[in-house]
């Protein structure tokens, strides 16, 4: 019989409870609308839509590690693979608060805006989308091992941590795919096989979490 971690007994406070809501998400959220709608209209007026699908690929590929990784901590009532137990500004999942979510909200778009605007062009040797993809998870990975080492993110698992194997984990499964998954979105050639691709992935996690928090009642 495993036993609640104590970072995963910190996440469960205040978890999906607006009143824990703090006063500055406000203002974030709106930076985070303004960031949309300005994308939306240079994309009206140029009819490059791809910042756009990035950006909601990204989130919609966290959105479905969130949920997994949740569903990790309800199943084994233990612990998360990992656990955001610090203070934030509105707890979602025991690993996942507002500020991990406006974060992958824009991320997406700053790595579009990164990308050379020739596809066809190579970096080091390497088309120019799949070195940037390395590059921004090498980056992504170094600012969560620096949050894991000052105690913000908590990994509990001995296959998901510091170590050889969970760094590589973690650059792959917890960013990599996530780059390569936008670069494959805004490589198909037409808007509408993009959306269709984002759609498939939000109705992944959208599905494993009406059932598992509401059919089941799972806690995560």
């Amino acid at each position: 019989m495993f036993f609640i971690t104590d970072a995963s007994r910190q996440a469960l406070i205040g978890l999906r409870d607006l009143s824990m809501m703090k006063w500055y998400v406000i203002p974030l959220l709106a930076i985070i609308i303004y960031i949309y709608n300005n994308e939306t209209a240079k994309a009206r007026e140029s009819g490059d839509w791809n910042a756009i699908w990035a950006g909601l690929t990204i989130f919609g590929m966290d959105f479905i590690n969130e949920t997994w990784n949740g569903i990790v901590f309800a199943a084994t009532q233990h612990s998360a693979v990992w656990t955001t137990p610090g203070d934030t500004g509105f707890r979602v999942f025991v690993g996942w608060n507002i500020e991990i979510i406006f974060w992958f909200l824009i991320a997406g778009i700053l790595y579009y805006k990164a990308l050379p605007t020739d596809p066809d062009e190579k970096i080091l040797g390497l088309p120019n989308r799949w070195f940037m993809a390395l590059l921004y998870t090498f980056l992504c990975v170094f600012v969560e091992c620096l949050l894991n080492i000052g105690g913000l993110l908590v990994w509990e698992y001995w296959w998901w941590n510091l170590s050889f194997v969970g760094v590589w984990l973690i650059y792959f499964f917890g960013y990599f795919i996530f780059f390569a998954a936008a670069n494959i979105v805004i490589g198909l050639d037409d808007d509408a096989k993009k959306k269709k691709v984002i759609g498939i992935i939000f109705l992944i996690p959208i599905v494993l979490n009406i059932i598992f928090l509401g059919i089941l009642g799972w806690v995560y």
